[in-house]
């Protein structure tokens, strides 16, 4: 006789197991959507000063309402979050629906936004900079428990945050 236990555990290990069955061809192979995300959080910019950018990068978040929890300027580094409310129209429409129906829904509430700048030099110009930004979120619901966390993919956030640097470090270069 097998014990729910014992078939519990070689269930889990098989499971474990067979998950990770994967090539390191397969492991090491780029999905095309990794470039396009890639390219739609990297800039280049024609200056070669690194410091100058994360500065600028460093102004807009803060402008921007994002707190600076990070930053290493020999890194090339700087990380931000900040605080948003998380309140959906449709998913406000669904809790009342479902609670019609007796069925409790807890609301998301909270967000918590993360952006990570990093610099690198760009090597066959010696006088550019390149710069990926990537803004993550993590939602909380009533109970303050995680209910999504996810990259954020949305181009036009990308194109407004790079539009936003040029503009400041145009200023800033500019003495304005």
């Amino acid at each position: 006789m097998v014990r729910p236990l014992h078939t519990f555990l070689l269930a889990a290990t098989f499971t474990v197991l067979t998950a990770c069955a994967m090539t390191p061809e397969q492991a090491m192979t780029l999905k095309a959507k990794s470039l396009q995300q890639r390219q739609l959080q990297t800039r280049r910019f024609d200056t070669g000063d690194e410091s100058k950018i994360l500065s600028a990068c460093a102004s807009l978040l803060q402008d921007l309402g994002f707190k600076i929890d990070e930053a290493d300027s020999k890194l090339g580094v700087l990380v931000g979050s900040k605080q948003r409310s998380a309140y959906d129209s449709r998913q406000i429409a669904t809790a009342i629906v479902m609670s019609l129906l007796g069925v409790p829904v807890p609301l998301d509430t909270e967000q918590t936004m993360k952006i990570c700048v990093v610099t690198r030099p760009v090597v066959e110009s010696g006088k550019s900079t390149a710069v990926r930004a990537t803004f993550h979120r993590t939602v909380y619901n009533e109970q303050r428990l995680v209910s999504k966390v996810e990259e954020l993919t949305d181009q036009k956030i990308y194109q407004t945050f790079f539009e936003k640097l040029s503009q400041a470090l145009f200023l800033e270069a500019h003495d304005f």
